[in-house]
């Protein structure tokens, strides 16, 4: 037996059958088809995989035209435009992004309420440079300590007075309702090669960012925001300024600037505080920053400095530069130059959520587009914010 074993086990290929030469064969080609077909897949999943790369790679480098929608509309979105906008169809309740008023206004879906909070920042200067903070009701209160806790100097064994408490102020920003009613004509409406979405959208921002940049820089504060120059000023420092008034510092003419104008300059630079002057900027209008840019110190350079690279901010004194054209001229006791940290400074509150009542039936064949918007606004910090006042 043990020889019979080692003898099978030791048979070479010429003694293997034609049978089990053929079945070596046949698993052999088998597993070379098997092998081919891998590889075919794997390349098949090579080659996906880098047209997919080439299609972002493409995407990525493509440039964005301002205005134009990043992403398709969704299936809410285009329901609310195709549906309401065009059609004034008021079975499209699931487009709504919020609560209807009672009046049957729409709540703006989220897609077009973002086209036009970003376009209001590049329009609306004030904005960009303020602090806004979004409500859920009409009212906003904010309350800003004007004292810190007091502290002393005592021995070892001193009985401890009791020190002063902080003390607060209450902010509550006035408000008012500010509104747009672009129309177009239902020809228009009814025109597929009518982009509907971005044309909304421009109507309302421009008309919205014309209205709210006024008021931010000189509201009333009735039934709108109270702008920072509707502010109380006066000389005084800020240790002994009452809250809410700002400090002006006087232009050294009745009329302009005085023969000195940069030395001014700088007094209203260091007339706001250190920690302030982090973050800080100039507003004016394009009028005053036309005389600005002419002025010279006294070794003859220019005090302005243009950014060094596109879309760097020009600079004055070394703080960025901001134009808002709702700042007054230069005249006598004007305010046309403020100076400070309008994050700090100045207060935005609104409402979330744009509201907008489709009206096919006021002024026939024209449709309208009521879009309304709660928002409110007032000075914050009156140490934050300081003023150059046209004065000898």
């Amino acid at each position: 037996m043990e020889m019979t074993r080692s003898f099978a086990s030791a048979r070479t290929p010429e003694t293997v059958g034609p049978v089990e030469a053929l079945d070596a064969s046949f698993d052999l080609v088998a597993r070379q088809d098997a092998a081919d077909e891998a590889i075919d897949m794997l390349r098949n999943d090579v080659d996906d995989v880098k047209a997919r790369l080439d299609r972002v790679g493409r995407a990525a480098a493509r440039p964005i035209l301002e205005g134009a929608p990043t992403q398709p509309m969704s299936p809410e979105l285009k329901g609310f435009v195709d549906g309401y906008l065009r059609h004034g169809r008021e079975t499209e309740l699931k487009s709504i992004s919020g609560a209807a008023l009672a009046d049957g206004g729409y709540a703006v879906p989220r897609e077009i309420d973002a086209t036009i909070s970003a376009r209001l920042k590049n329009i609306s200067p004030i904005r960009a440079i303020a602090q806004v903070v979004q409500t859920g009701t009409a009212g906003y209160r904010k309350l800003v300590t004007t004292g810190g806790t007091a502290s002393g100097w005592v021995s070892e064994v001193a009985a401890r007075a009791e020190t002063a408490t902080p003390s607060f102020a209450e902010i509550a920003p006035p408000s008012g309702e500010l509104y747009a009613n672009p129309a177009a004509s239902q020809s228009m409406l009814d025109d597929a090669a009518f982009d509907l979405e971005p044309w909304l959208a421009e109507e309302i921002a421009t008309e919205f960012a014309r209205a709210e940049g006024a008021a931010f820089v000189g509201g009333s504060g009735v039934n709108q925001p109270e702008g920072f120059l509707t502010a109380p000023t006066t000389d005084e420092t800020d240790s002994v300024r009452a809250f809410g008034t700002l400090q002006h510092v006087v232009s050294g003419d009745a009329l302009g600037f005085d023969v000195n104008p940069e030395l001014r300059l700088i007094d209203l630079v260091h007339s706001l505080k250190a920690g302030h002057r982090q973050g800080a900027s100039w507003v004016m209008n394009s009028a005053t920053l036309s005389e600005v840019r002419k002025l010279k110190a006294a070794d003859g350079s220019f005090l302005w400095q243009p950014g060094l690279m596109e879309g760097q901010p020009n600079r004055l004194l070394g703080y960025p530069v901001v134009e808002a054209e709702d700042m007054p001229d230069i005249a006598a006791d004007a305010f046309p130059i403020a100076f400070g940290n309008f994050r700090a400074g100045y207060l935005i509150a609104e409402r979330s959520a744009t509201t907008i009542l489709r009206d096919p039936f006021t002024n026939k064949p024209f449709v309208h587009f009521y879009a309304t918007k709660r928002i409110g606004g007032q000075v914050l910090d009156s140490d934050a914010i300081k003023l150059m006042k046209i004065s000898a």
